[in-house]
């Protein structure tokens, strides 16, 4: 079953233009890799999935068959899609506990709870009435993504997820994406990191300057195909 598609999908800044006729899908349990340098797209291409940016047109964005692209963000949180923001984005005044219930008010049924969450990042019961601002920046991420997973979601959005962290936090961040994908949850992964990203994807889609360069398996195409792609070099 198809989650998500996109259609010809634009963004706009103002009159400047983010995003140039995207046609991208993502099927029930697949993880999606969306890789590309800074200015490709990446973050806007995920901010307009979710509601953060409005597409110009009602008929370029897709959930389980029905368009949401004109939807405000906090109902198509509701509909089952959740996104961990670059920069993790936590409430300062609020403590661990408190930030990650944030995440289920939209109070939809699953599996992911207080006691699930806590099992996925044990460290982060050890700390869940410390101040968020107290917190490293592995464990800040650890919370943003428990947060995400209180709401329950069909699809989870990961804005770079290992930004600023050091390698064996990264480490320790990834390998709870496969615990993730066990409890039926579909992902879009946007990363610079293309090594961690292409390790946990099913499919991989390279933008450059808003537009689709490269997409297929994975593990389709050599790490010179990626390179030229990436930085938008003709061969």
């Amino acid at each position: 079953m198809t989650l998500f598609e996109t259609k010809q999908l634009t963004a706009f800044y103002g009159d400047f233009q983010a995003l140039y006729g995207i046609d991208v899908h993502l099927s029930e349990g697949e993880a999606l890799a969306i890789i590309g340098a800074n200015g490709a797209g990446k973050t806007t291409f995920l901010k307009t999935l979710c509601g953060m940016i409005a597409g110009r047109r009602r008929d370029q964005v897709y959930f389980k068959g029905s368009a949401i692209s004109h939807q405000p963000a906090h109902a198509i949180t509701a509909l089952g899609i959740a996104m961990i923001p670059e920069g993790r984005k936590l409430f300062p005044s609020l403590n661990v506990e408190e930030n990650l219930l944030m995440g289920a008010y939209v109070r939809r049924p699953g599996p992911w709870n207080l006691e699930q969450v806590y099992k996925l990042f044990p460290i982060l019961k050890t700390f869940r009435s410390r101040p968020s601002t107290l917190l490293s920046g592995g464990q800040q991420q650890m919370v943003a993504i428990g947060r995400a997973l209180m709401s329950n979601p069909s699809v989870l959005l990961c804005d770079e997820i290992s930004l600023g962290l050091a390698p064996v936090v990264v480490r320790d961040v990834y390998e709870a994406i496969p615990r993730i994908r066990a409890q039926g949850v579909s992902l879009i992964l946007v990363e610079q990191d293309i090594h961690q990203a292409l390790a946990v994807s099913d499919r991989m889609v390279c933008l450059c300057e808003g537009r689709v360069v490269l997409q297929g398996a994975a593990n389709a195409y050599s790490a010179d195909q990626i390179a030229n792609a990436y930085f938008g070099v003709k061969t």
